[in-house]
């Protein structure tokens, strides 16, 4: 039976994918209408972040930080169902980057590793990468408990070329060679494990981060980027992103100084447009642990 549902699933959301843009929208604010006005899915966690993350902005302030991002989030659900059928055209129209760094560092046949948090549709972007950079994109993620909606988005994230990695198998895979410049992505803002993280201060509160993106940057001794983007707040589904570089020599680096920077720069965008990022997540359901290890503290090298 459950295979029977999955299957009808599947084939509405590829029905779902054919439908213009402005169809989408629509169904877009009546789903926000049902789960966040009806249902009220997850507002108290929500709510919580953001008067954590934000103590000076007034109730009002908060209240109109969450209305924007009910419906981002909607939109986002949309728009990544439509990326089952959307064509390249459609994708390159959709985006404003900044990237001329990447072509900086694809000419000197560099690999890069990019770090990056759950800001906009981080689905799409996935994708307007593949087709737009010269790069291999090898990109982490989460795999889903449910192997045909798990197959489902594989298909939607590699139609283009994108390689996925699974988030057990992430550091073996970044060090296979390629045929060519690769860039490794990670979407670092999860909720850690405490007693492995590096913890700092994010959004006002102790926040873990997992090391991963520092061990594979050292391993590798690539360049490290941030990637920011910011959602364009008079037209749906258009976007923008850049990078900043966070270093060029990882090994050369105090511990945890490449996380430190990734955290900061992702601070800075969240304030920057606070309705576009990941609410909805229970980022800091961890407590900070007492007695941290030393590779879980920011190394503060003293000046020769």
């Amino acid at each position: 039976m459950e295979n029977f549902l999955t299957r009808i699933v599947i084939k509405l959301l590829a029905a779902i994918s054919r439908l213009p843009w402005k169809s989408l929208y629509r169904f877009s604010n009546i789903l926000r209408f049902f789960i966040f006005d009806i249902f009220h899915y997850r507002q108290k966690v929500i709510l919580d972040n953001l008067r954590n993350s934000f103590p000076q902005l007034k109730e009002n302030t908060i209240q109109e930080i969450a209305k924007k991002y009910y419906q981002n989030f909607t939109d986002i659900i949309f728009e990544t169902i439509k990326l089952r059928s959307i064509s390249k055209t459609d994708l390159l129209n959709r985006f404003e980057a900044e990237s001329d760094i990447l072509d900086h560092y694809y000419e000197e046949k560099k690999n890069l590793v990019v770090v990056a948090g759950h800001l906009g549709n981080w689905e799409m972007l996935n994708l307007f990468a593949a087709v737009k950079f010269r790069y291999q994109l090898v990109i982490v993620y989460h795999q889903l408990a449910n192997q045909t909606f798990d197959n489902w988005f594989k298909d939607v994230r590699t139609q283009f070329g994108t390689e996925m990695v699974p988030m057990k198998d992430a550091f073996a895979r970044a060090i296979t060679p390629r045929d060519k410049p690769f860039l490794f992505i990670l979407i670092n803002d999860q909720s850690a494990v405490p007693e492995k993280a590096y913890w700092t201060t994010f959004l006002n509160q102790d926040t873990g981060v997992f090391r991963g993106v520092e061990l594979i940057a050292r391993k590798l001794n690539a360049p490290v980027l941030y990637m920011g983007v910011l959602r364009n707040n008079f037209k749906r589904g258009f976007y923008k992103f850049y990078f900043k570089l966070i270093t060029e020599t990882p090994k050369q680096e105090p511990n945890n100084y490449i996380l430190q920077k990734q955290i900061s720069f992702l601070e800075e965008d969240i304030i920057r447009q606070p309705d576009n990022w990941l609410w909805s997540h229970k980022r800091w359901k961890h407590k900070r642990p007492q007695g941290l290890q030393k590779d879980q503290l920011l190394e503060v090298k003293e000046k020769s």
